[in-house]
């Protein structure tokens, strides 16, 4: 008697290696994505102007951090003692408007820097919702006040088309790998969430299909609301999946775009992160100076072996522990 409904993905033509440059934009599902392949030490940026979850802004984000164009004094709003850009987290606003350009800039030319060198874009559309604030998109709304903002909810031609154009301009010669997130945005109810996903989910479809050569689809969405469909898999605020899904989601993502060839020296990775991390009961007993050891040859052993993988943090974290002894 079978008690779920596993999806079945089909592998991706073209695979992630070490060697490739990566790029994340979008809701902070991809984040999720992005965190795990940093952690095994694969060449990937994420949201650097923060979360991003709507298409327009999304495609908005992308085209600025292409261009590279800076942020300037005018753009900026203030609020409460705080000033900041609608385009980007809050996490890079300040107390003064040279601060704020100062940490919109740098975060704008670390962007540029890793799009350009990009092979691939991880791209995850969060709502078809949009808050306009004098007839333009923001991306952040930063707790200004509601009255100054409207809404509507993008249709599936507007999502296709802006998201093409980014795709045939900025993203040009890039893959794609177009997902859903699967986070809920209830603050508008249940029956508009669903109707925003469907959209979303359609504009994917047709995207898809009309960059069959250069874009994929990876079912985050589906893998959650069909595969694993159970509040067991949701955190405590019902939104956002728990920690067990996401690593569902990351192990059958790894399954379909990860290079089988490199299986090993992820969990080499894997263990010698952990291992790295490892705080023993008595530091300073020889038991866990051979242990040290041990770790740094195999560190050694990994950094001549793959070049491509930076292995720099740990080398000065064994390096130190050693030293001290």
């Amino acid at each position: 008697m079978q008690f779920r409904t596993p999806i079945n993905i089909t592998p991706s033509s073209w695979r992630i290696t070490h060697r490739s440059g990566g790029f994340a934009v979008g809701s902070c599902f991809a984040e999720h994505i992005s965190d795990r392949l940093a952690q095994l030490k694969y060449h990937i940026t994420s949201n650097p102007l923060g979360p991003m979850y709507n298409p327009h802004s999304i495609a908005r984000c992308i085209e600025r951090i292409s261009s590279g164009q800076a942020f300037v004094h005018e753009e900026l709003c203030e609020w409460r003692g705080r000033w900041f850009s609608t385009e980007a987290h809050t996490l890079l606003a300040a107390d003064t408007a040279e601060k704020a350009l100062k940490r919109l800039n740098a975060a704008l030319a670390t962007a540029h820097q890793a799009l350009t060198s990009a092979d691939y874009v991880i791209l995850t559309l969060g709502t078809n919702r949009v808050y306009e604030q004098n007839g333009r998109v923001v991306a952040n709304c930063h707790r200004l006040p509601a009255e100054q903002f409207t809404r509507r909810s993008m249709g599936v031609e507007e999502i296709t088309s802006v998201l093409s154009e980014v795709f045939e301009r900025e993203l040009a010669g890039k893959r794609i790998i177009l997902t859903v997130s699967p986070i809920r945005h209830l603050k508008d109810g249940l029956s508009e969430n669903a109707l925003s996903k469907a959209s979303l989910r359609v504009a994917a479809a047709e995207l898809a299909a009309r960059h069959a050569e250069r874009v994929s689809y990876f079912p985050a969405y589906e893998i959650m609301m069909d595969d694993l469909r159970d509040y067991r898999f949701y955190a405590a605020d019902m939104v956002h999946p728990s920690e067990q899904a996401v690593n569902y989601v990351w192990e059958l993502f790894g399954e379909s775009h990860l290079d089988p060839s490199e299986h090993e020296l992820n969990r080499r990775i894997e263990r010698l992160v952990k291992a790295c991390g490892h705080r023993p009961l008595d530091a300073s007993g020889a038991e866990y100076h051979t242990f040290l050891e041990r770790t740094a040859e195999e560190c050694r052993t990994l950094a001549t072996t793959y070049p491509e993988v930076d292995f720099g943090r740990e080398m000065d974290f064994l390096r130190d522990s050693l030293t001290k002894k």
